[in-house]
């Protein structure tokens, strides 16, 4: 009885301790990587470069091949996930965490993607087999992708930020986020608290994914609260406040990507926050200081992708979370 007792305990106090930094992250290569022209229409951080599309995927597939590498360098555990091709090209597919998540339980979670051709990129059972063959264990799966026949998306960690240890979600509403959907998928996983808030941008539109105006680490947060209505803001820094340092980056910085940026473990335990050469660049000084207490700083300069593709670092890095049978690179 004591002993089973304490197995409970333990238990208990592992789900008290939930990490907030996964060691272990899925990176797609750039193969069919270009502009997409579904996704400009609610993305505002795309842009057309006047080049031929196969010297545009050299150049993103160089700034892939360097990220991972320099992550590996760093101790981070990286899974080439290089997926099956189909009919359809799926140009956003470098930006793996828009339609899958994990957790500690062993669980993979796929979700409903907004555009169509985003929605060719959800690949469960072969991102299964990439895992596992990584030594990471998928005990069940769960998916969400059914929402699409009601036109409800939640694009997973790209519209919503995670705050692991204290089970909250941080979501900016929008097209790509459905308020139902969010709270639904925070009840699966057992989140108690969802903090959703509008945003605007000078153009009255809605920031399309979370992620690109907010991060959230170990002990601090950054955040471009400005695009936060004012009723609303005060509440989300103030839950923020509680217990994370909060870095306020302007508009100009978000649109360098500062708000795009993770906090990740090392398999020894070490931090490091990954955020783009860009996003590097545009922090102040006093800033990177801050950030630097966190964590060793790692810049990545993926220039091509961000242009383009409107997105950045944190949008290039799937989350593993799952149970782990080996330390290896």
């Amino acid at each position: 009885m004591l002993e089973q007792q304490s197995v409970v305990n333990s238990l208990a106090n592992n789900d008290m301790l939930r990490a907030q930094n996964a060691n272990c992250v899925v990176m797609v290569p750039p193969k069919e990587f270009a502009f997409n022209a579904q996704t400009a229409k609610d993305n505002e951080f795309q842009h057309v470069i006047q080049a031929e599309t196969s010297a545009i995927r050299r150049k993103a597939m160089a700034e892939f091949n360097a990220m991972v590498a320099k992550l590996r360098a760093a101790g981070v555990q990286v899974i080439e996930f290089d997926y099956p091709t189909s009919e359809i090209e799926t140009p956003d597919a470098v930006f793996p965490n828009n339609w899958f998540s994990t957790t500690a339980e062993g669980t993979l979670y796929t979700f409903p993607m907004a555009c169509q051709n985003r929605q060719q990129e959800v690949r469960p059972k072969a991102l299964v087999e990439a895992l596992q063959a990584a030594g990471r264990s998928v005990t069940q799966q769960d998916s969400l992708v059914s929402y699409l026949e009601h036109g409800a998306h939640l694009e997973s960690t790209g519209v919503m930020v995670m705050d692991h240890i204290n089970r909250t979600i941080y979501a900016a509403l929008s097209q790509r986020c459905d308020r139902e959907v969010l709270e639904d998928y925070a009840e699966r996983i057992g989140y108690p608290k969802v903090v959703s808030f509008q945003t605007a941008l000078p153009s009255g539109n809605p920031i399309y994914h979370t992620n690109v105006m907010m991060a959230i680490g170990e002990g601090f947060c950054v955040i471009c609260d400005e695009v936060i209505p004012e009723f609303e803001r005060r509440f989300v820094l103030k839950s923020l406040a509680k217990d994370k340092q909060v870095i306020s980056i302007s508009l100009e910085q978000m649109n360098q990507f500062c708000g795009n940026l993770l906090q990740l473990e090392t398999i020894n335990g070490d931090k490091v926050i990954a955020m783009s050469q860009s996003a590097y660049q545009a922090f102040e000084p006093a800033q990177l200081a801050q950030l630097s207490s966190h964590g060793k700083v790692l810049a990545f300069d993926v220039s091509t992708i961000e242009s383009i593709g409107g997105g950045s670092v944190r949008c290039m890095l799937g989350e593993v979370f799952l149970p782990t049978r080996s330390r290896a690179l």
